[in-house]
């Protein structure tokens, strides 16, 4: 059974962002990840990973400017120095939380255009030369354009043969289920072809993405064939609930997790 993170920029949103790492505990999930962890000091994320006894599976890199609509940085190839200073921004709370992967957002940009593919290039290269450093892979994401129009990146195959090309090896899928299924479908195929690239795998009902326990998708299938795979690494959480989040979390119980 695959081990589960609380994606705590979606899910106890009744409660305040750093009481949710308690909440994620009692509810038995053994890691967390969200978005961005920057509007609070490293230290105090680091003081709830200790008392609590959670893993912290994955954060993002600073998007640029969230609240008006930026998306990520890496392809767009006016804001170079920013996707360098967001490394080092992150850099005290990669310490600070022990966390061995993050996502880079690659911005909104014309996936044609050969200005967005040379920048996003070289932004993979140096963030991932610097965090090679740190033992730390560095994830791409692909995204669908219906929740996130223009975004640069929205092809798994894509990305995994640019993870392909570029040969880095901390240079990683992030296999967003819920993402595949509206990008492609034919999501059991994706897995047995791309996890030997995958470093993180999330999920969520596709369409409503909340509970993973009905809709489209058969999740305690897609689990299995995670176990089967050999993959060991988390499952995020990435999904908004329907109602208060502890409610809603019968899907672990029945999945075996809980």
């Amino acid at each position: 059974m695959p081990a589960f993170a609380a994606n705590l920029s979606f899910m106890f949103q009744e409660l305040p962002f750093l009481d949710r790492f308690d909440a994620a505990a009692e509810a038995r999930f053994v890691a967390v990840e969200y978005l961005f962890p920057y509007e609070h000091p490293p230290e105090a994320i680091a003081e709830r990973l200790e008392r609590t006894g959670l893993t912290q599976a994955l954060f993002n890199l600073p998007p640029g400017d969230w609240a008006a609509g930026e998306r990520g940085l890496a392809a767009l190839p006016a804001r170079f120095d920013e996707v360098k200073a967001g490394v080092e921004t992150a850099l005290p709370y990669i310490a600070a939380t022990g966390v061995k992967r993050v996502h880079m957002m690659a911005g909104l940009a014309d996936p044609g255009s050969a200005a967005a593919n040379a920048a996003y290039r070289r932004s993979i290269a140096h963030v991932a030369g610097r965090l090679a450093e740190l033992d730390v892979e560095v994830m791409l994401e692909p995204i669908n354009g219906r929740d996130m129009p223009g975004y640069f990146l929205g092809d798994l195959d894509v990305a995994a043969a640019l993870i392909a090309e570029l040969g880095l090896p901390n240079v990683k899928l992030q296999f967003d289920i819920y993402h595949c299924q509206i990008i492609h479908g034919d999501v059991t195929m994706r897995l047995r072809r791309h996890l030997p690239i995958t470093g993180h795998v999330q999920i969520a009902s596709v369409p409503s993405r909340n509970e993973p326990d009905g809709e489209e998708l058969n999740y305690p299938f897609l689990f299995q064939q995670l176990d089967l795979l050999g993959y060991e690494g988390f499952v995020g959480c990435e999904y908004r609930p329907r109602g208060k989040t502890v409610e809603g979390l019968d899907w672990m119980t029945d999945a075996g997790a809980r």
